[in-house]
């Protein structure tokens, strides 16, 4: 199949960006996408010009490095599908595919397709762990886990952290990256000793980062995992309970 490639390049995060285009013949439907960018790259490098910067590492939606605007879309056309997952039999012969970066204000373009996505490591940072202050790790199965809390903290854990709900969200909101990471851990017993400052912790340091959440819900639409955006509902009820009680103790200390 013949596809014509708009790749948007920028040599850095001060300079001026723009699209160049790229007409590749005889791609296989059975490439994935980031293997026809091997092949432009292949192709650059031979004529002596710079290869397009992308990121990928694992290549089987897991590690979510490899996030891409394809067509005006987080991922591609491909729905519940990363980037490295999705497969040019998605696209058309003849097609124009325009491919860009994370179009976020938390995401800084770092050099053509590659973004600079630490606050998402912030967030991580604030709280997205479990002390353990003595004493080894206890067994797995030591403390029993009802089936449905165990699910729904499966399906939080999911979220391999792409941004991708970032891109798609008017707002620039991280609202679900957020609520997954959080929840996964703040749905388990394991996590209820540090669940209210876990949130609190962890909400304040994405507001410094991210946009507000209003709604939209294009985040899960966008998800390469289909996280729900009823984690968000359930870190906002966290949020709500940690600034109650911290209002209650402040009124103990000080009546």
């Amino acid at each position: 199949m013949r596809v014509t490639l708009k790749v948007w390049r920028q040599e850095g995060p001060t300079t001026a960006g723009r699209f160049d285009t790229h007409q590749l013949d005889d791609i296989s439907a059975e490439m994935s996408f980031l293997e026809m960018l091997d092949v432009l790259n292949e192709r650059l490098i031979t004529a002596g010009e710079e290869p397009v910067a992308f990121d990928s590492d694992c290549r089987e939606g897991i590690c979510g490095t490899c996030g891409l605007m394809i067509n005006g879309r987080a991922h591609g056309p491909a729905k519940a599908t990363a980037t490295c997952q999705l497969h040019m039999r998605k696209f058309r012969d003849g097609d124009e595919i325009v491919i860009e970066p994370w179009r976020a204000a938390a995401f800084p373009v770092v050099r053509d397709l590659v973004v600079d996505r630490a606050p998402l490591d912030a967030v991580i940072e604030a709280g997205g762990y479990i002390s353990a202050d003595t004493g080894g790790a206890p067994d797995g199965n030591l403390i029993p886990v009802p089936k449905a809390v165990a699910d729904a903290a499966m399906d939080a854990a999911a979220c391999i952290g792409c941004g991708a709900c970032v891109a798609a969200c008017p707002n620039g909101a991280g609202q679900l990256f957020t609520s997954a990471k959080l929840q996964h851990l703040n749905l388990l017993p394991q996590g209820q000793a540090q669940r209210l400052d876990r949130t609190v912790d962890m909400v304040e340091t994405m507001e410094a980062f991210f946009g507000s959440c209003t709604n939209y819900g294009e985040c899960q639409e966008a998800c390469p995992k289909e996280i729900s955006i009823d984690f968000i509902a359930y870190m906002n009820r966290d949020y709500v309970k940690a600034k109650m009680r911290n209002r209650k103790l402040v009124g103990q200390r000080f009546p």
